[in-house]
């Protein structure tokens, strides 16, 4: 049986930020759960970290993949209670939210937000939230995003489920009080990560024919820029360490690789100056 103490469940744990967290639990004592969907992700892994990963094979919107997931880690703890669930999974869509079809931006929320209401409810009661039969109730960190509170243009069915995350968390931390389990935020700015370089794949040649195929190559080749740049995603998994072990956690944590640019963006600027200073680089500005 695994260290009562020290078992998270990290979902999304495949590539980027999700492996990086594993990388540095695992570095730290703890014992992760990971959740994959492919049977070969979970053998690579678990060959890369040993007996200190267990893979849980499950997409974020099967409802009942996801408790069975939850029933196998039950049955691994014995009763002991899990230190932490880290909500990691997600996917970014992009395009102009005026021509995007609308099963996309449904995916987006699906995946990024429905999925952590459904990861969160099968996996609660292991943290301490029902109940008084377990000690110590672990914590729930959620990854966010620096576009949960400034938005780019294009990028609408992402940052509306990140800022969905944001509220979630909060209203989720208040709920969970009576069980003494936190809820914490880590808010990446721009991770080394593979959902960078599915910027490339955005196909901007299905809004040629309208005012934003200029402005959204322009996007496009910013946000490439950004993923090579990015932090390296074990930066966001000792940001999650914290989360999980800091004595009087921060409610959120902003991991960025430019935060004076961020701070301006979130605390400085005006909206309306930020307005002008987005459409100006980008192009959306009227002549």
């Amino acid at each position: 049986m695994t260290n009562p103490k020290k078992s998270v469940v990290v979902t999304g744990v495949s590539t980027g930020i999700g492996w990086g967290a594993t990388k540095v639990l695992v570095a730290n004592g703890f014992h992760v759960f990971g959740s994959v969907r492919k049977t070969a992700d979970g053998d690579r892994l678990k060959a890369e970290f040993g007996d200190a990963f267990t893979p849980l094979l499950f997409d974020v919107t099967d409802e009942a993949a996801v408790r069975a997931g939850a029933r196998q880690v039950e049955t691994t703890l014995g009763g002991a209670t899990l230190a932490g669930l880290v909500n990691n999974a997600g996917i970014a869509v992009a395009g102009p939210l005026l021509h995007l079809p609308v099963e996309d931006f449904r995916r987006q929320m699906e995946v990024n937000v429905t999925g952590i209401v459904t990861v969160t409810q099968a996996f609660a009661p292991l943290l301490g939230a029902e109940g008084s039969r377990r000690r110590n109730p672990g914590r729930i960190v959620n990854i966010s995003s620096v576009g949960g509170k400034t938005a780019n243009p294009f990028l609408a069915p992402y940052c509306a489920s990140k800022f969905a995350v944001e509220g979630l968390s909060e209203s989720l931390r208040r709920e969970l009080l009576p069980f003494g389990v936190d809820v914490i935020i880590v808010a990446p700015g721009a991770v080394a990560t593979p959902i960078w370089a599915k910027a490339e794949e955005v196909d901007v040649n299905a809004y040629a024919n309208t005012v934003y195929a200029a402005p959204l190559a322009r996007l496009q080749a910013y946000m490439q820029g950004l993923g090579a740049k990015g932090l390296p995603p074990e930066r966001i998994g000792e940001a999650i360490h914290i989360a999980l072990t800091a004595p009087r956690p921060k409610v959120r944590y902003t991991v960025s690789p430019e935060p004076f640019q961020t701070f301006m963006s979130d605390r400085v600027l005006s909206k309306r100056g930020l307005d002008r200073i987005v459409g100006k680089r980008l192009g959306l500005l009227p002549e």
